[in-house]
């Protein structure tokens, strides 16, 4: 397999699905709600989607693609080559606010990431990697994360956890956000990863996250040192939705040992 040969393709084809997208605010959007009036689709999510799985079954028909649209494949395993794909993550930002959205790719060999990218369609600035041969913003090299403590960081975190829920200890939440330097929200996950990754933020957590929210992220991560796990500090379940932290690794402990209490992990205890 030429790894090379299939970076090449999958930059190309990111680069030409987000000219796409860019065409198509001076088109008619279709908006429709999938699981909740907050859970939002478009028909330039599924058309870029489509794109993207007949520009990958031209390129190899026996790559498998789970896509947040479901216009790939069924899967049930991660044996073999796996893209994992979101078309346009932050679908309510690219709605309202036409930016802070991404396309997020990852490409996987029987569950190792091989190859990930995180694009920025309205900056054009795709951070891509290839696994053990680091990570990269428009091709000039990225360096790994620098050292910091808790008190320096700033970290990405939904407002909905940080008040009283079922899910999560939010007194300790609260605690975290009185120590550190600030923190952000930005709407998109893969948004957060990218700016976790090129160290603009230095920490992100989510309850709830589905494959092709990080797939692209934890490739682009291992390739400048941050680490990535679910909330119980073990790796992210790449075939259903899971909790996830991405952080500098300076600080990934301290967040999972001082400040992060999953409710039902407390009451399993008892």
């Amino acid at each position: 397999m030429n790894l090379q040969k299939i970076n090449e393709f999958a930059i190309n084809t990111i680069l030409q699905a987000g000219r796409q997208i860019r065409e198509s605010f001076s088109k008619e959007l279709i908006i429709e709600t999938k699981a909740n009036a907050n859970d939002l689709v478009t028909n330039i999510d599924r058309k870029i989607e489509q794109y993207f799985v007949e520009k990958i079954k031209e390129l190899d028909p026996s790559h498998k693609i789970l896509g947040e649209e479901g216009m790939g494949d069924r899967i049930a395993t991660l044996d073999g080559p796996l893209w994992i794909i979101d078309p346009i993550d932050g679908t309510m930002n690219f709605i309202k606010q036409g930016r802070h959205f991404m396309i997020t790719v990852g490409f996987f060999v029987d569950g190792v990431g091989k190859l990930g990218y995180l694009y920025d369609v309205m900056r054009d600035e795709l951070i891509s990697a290839i696994q053990g041969e680091g990570a990269f913003l428009n091709r000039q090299p990225l360096k790994k994360l620098n050292p910091l403590t808790i008190e320096e960081a700033i970290i990405g975190i939904n407002s909905s956890w940080v008040i009283p829920n079922g899910k999560i200890n939010h007194e300790k939440l609260v605690k975290l956000i009185k120590t550190v330097r600030g923190t952000r929200s930005y709407g998109s996950a893969a948004m957060e990863i990218a700016l976790v990754v090129t160290g603009k933020l230095d920490a992100y957590l989510s309850m709830r996250l589905a494959p092709w929210d990080i797939a692209g992220g934890l490739v682009i991560a291992n390739e400048v040192g941050a680490v990535a796990t679910n909330l119980k500090g073990q790796p992210f379940n790449l075939l259903s939705q899971d909790t996830f932290l991405i952080a500098n690794p300076s600080i990934h402990q301290v967040l999972l040992d001082q400040y992060i209490e999953l409710i039902e992990e407390k009451q399993h205890s008892k």
